[in-house]
């Protein structure tokens, strides 16, 4: 599933198109008929407005082989127009080619000048001092600075002031800009970890076109659905009227400000010195790291240069995702070579970080779940950073950073998935989602961030490595004083997405009595919640909380064709467990885990 909510044929779980109609309706015909007229005139008055000469003769080929009866043509070419690319509130995202269901120029031109419209009507001001300001970066994926370009040139002629970066940038520096120039909307052209055939357009708005809690976040309803319609109205794409300049460049000075506010977050008299490897997967992240790394004072770095330039083709992973299995490989050979302390892992925008480290309890390097290290950075920011705000975390997440910062006297809060929600947080000063997210800089980057999050494991490594233990000795301690909470997905993907909504109809009728031979205690259907009943407004999904404080929260994935299941269990540690203890306490939950995990997959009817 799409991030607007839409299967791979661009359908939603109800099988139509987001602007209500059936793939049928945009193919009639097609299939063993052959190519219908419908779809080819929707495909011939889409060429004759194409701005990009390269999807124009893509899709001209495309037509002459679907006419010619070419049948994977045809799917290609009805998968193409199946219903326009939605823009939501993760902006846009897709596969690159041509069509209304792809990222390319054209779609981008529609959604530049839509944002400038939207921003307009809010704002007003076109044309003067007072117009609204937009900042524009881009990773370095196939065709990433063209889209920003065209987005300049739109919105620079729509009577925005814009300011566009020299080249490539990370996301985490379009996210502070948006902040620290005080712009009224930050773009960034990326797709972050997905495939290389892919691309996107995220969106974050400012004060002045967002609420207080939303100035350099994401975007959230009504404003994705206002930004669809603006993008909706926007005529002939032939028609946009481009400007030949009159934008700002932002180089290195952006950069260099960035680095200066991210590099006050280690604590000056807190040792510096491990052994660290870094991974930039890729992608944009690797220079800004190193450059970040080396300021804040850690000077044994170890790159992996085989993944250390920007390669739009990800070329040494099957996914560019260090949460995918074998996508730091490289990194884990080479902190086996050097000895490392820690392995860093940036996703190829930068906006995530991961750790590995040498477990004692395997005997072998392991990547850290995103739970253990958010509750590393939290703790850390609690105990040596002495941070006095609100801790959060997405209802997802693990329950312990929460139990940790009641503990110490502080306040925790429960949001919805994504940044979006997390970032919200009133009085926030520190965020985490288990999907590697990490908002340890709140005043500074309103956002996950890879790079400020880079810099903090890098000091809680030094930090353990000079008290002589590792981040698996500090995860121990915090299981000693507040239990071991340990936690783990199950994922069933579906081709047909009626399933999905199924098994939830499955679970909501028929929720098990018990998990792991524990009383379920507590059901919550968080479909029918809201902030006074469950915490959290509305969302699909369902809680499941048992006897013994495991608990299972069942919600489909807002990406994917599939159902997810996250479940955490918290066994207690006996006092001055030893690690020999320890390991016998990580072996339990991973049992316990296992057994509910097999519970779930009974109850959804999953084999």
């Amino acid at each position: 599933m799409r991030p607007d909510g839409t299967t791979p044929d661009g359908t939603t779980p109800d099988g139509t198109t987001p602007d209500g109609t059936t793939p049928d309706a945009a193919a009639e015909g097609t299939g063993a008929q052959g190519l219908s007229a419908a779809l080819r005139e929707t495909a011939r008055a889409w060429l004759a407005d194409d701005p990009d000469p390269r999807t124009a003769a893509q899709l001209g080929a495309l037509l002459e082989r679907a006419d010619a009866g070419d049948s994977a043509a045809l799917a290609e070419l009805t998968d193409a127009f199946a219903g326009p690319l939605q823009f939501g509130t993760a902006g846009l995202r897709g596969a690159m080619g041509p069509g209304s269901n792809r990222m390319n120029l054209a779609v981008v031109s529609r959604a530049a000048r839509g944002i400038a419209d939207h921003l307009l009507d809010l704002l007003g001001g076109a044309g003067t001092d007072q117009a609204p300001l937009v900042v524009i970066g881009h990773d370095a994926r196939h065709n990433s600075r063209a889209f920003a370009e065209a987005s300049a040139q739109i919105m620079t002629a729509a009577g925005l002031r814009v300011r566009l970066t020299d080249g490539f940038c990370p996301t985490p520096l379009i996210a502070y800009a948006t902040r620290a120039l005080d712009a009224d909307a930050g773009i960034v052209v990326t797709a972050s970890h997905n495939p290389p055939a892919d691309n996107g357009y995220k969106v974050y708005l400012g004060a002045r076109a967002s609420e207080p809690d939303g100035r350099g976040v994401q975007i959230v309803p009504p404003s994705d659905a206002q930004i669809a319609a603006a993008i909706a109205a926007v005529g002939p794409v032939r028609e946009i009227p481009r400007a030949e300049s009159g934008w700002e460049v932002l180089g290195a000075d952006l950069r260099e400000a960035y680095l200066d506010a991210i590099c006050a977050l280690p604590l000056p008299d807190a040792p510096r010195e491990v052994r660290i490897v870094h991974t930039a997967m890729h992608g944009v992240g690797h220079d800004t790291a190193m450059a970040a790394l080396t300021r804040a004072g850690f000077s044994e770095i170890h790159s992996v240069a085989k993944q250390a330039d920007p390669d739009p083709d990800f070329p040494t992973v099957a996914f560019p995702n260090p949460e995918e299995k074998g996508a730091i490989d490289l990194a884990l050979e080479l902190a086996r070579t050097v000895e490392a302390d820690v392995v860093i892992a940036n996703d190829p925008d930068a906006d995530r970080c991961a750790a590995a480290v040498l477990d004692p309890h395997l005997g072998d390097w392991r990547m850290l779940r995103g739970d253990e290290l958010g509750v590393l950075l939290g703790h850390h920011l609690i105990a040596e950073h002495r941070y006095t705000g609100v801790m959060a975390a997405s209802v997802v997440s693990s329950r312990w950073l929460g139990r940790i910062a009641r503990d110490a006297g502080r306040e925790s809060a429960t949001t919805l998935t994504g940044f979006k929600w997390i970032a919200r947080t009133p009085g926030i000063a520190f965020g985490y989602e288990e999907a590697i997210g990490y908002c340890v800089l709140p005043d500074v980057v309103r956002d996950k961030d890879g790079l400020s999050t880079a810099l903090l494991v890098a000091e809680m490594a030094a930090l353990a490595k000079s008290r002589g233990t590792s981040l698996v000795g500090m995860l121990d301690s915090l299981a000693r004083e507040h239990g071991l909470h340990a936690t783990d997905q199950l994922s069933v993907r579906v081709e047909d997405l009626s399933l999905i909504g199924q098994m939830m109809t499955r679970l909501r009728q028929s929720p098990p009595a018990s998990l792991a031979g524990s009383e379920v205690t507590t059901v919550q259907d968080l479909a029918q919640g809201s902030v006074e009943t469950t915490g959290l407004p509305p969302t699909d999904g369902m809680l499941l909380a048992c006897a013994d404080d495991a608990r299972v929260i069942v919600r489909p994935s807002g990406t994917e064709p599939k159902l997810k299941a996250y479940i955490e269990v918290i066994e207690a540690v006996p006092a001055g467990a030893d690690e020999a203890a320890m390991g016998a306490v990580r072996e339990r939950a991973a049992e316990h885990l296992a057994r509910i995990v097999a519970d779930v997959r009974s109850a959804l009817g999953v084999a």
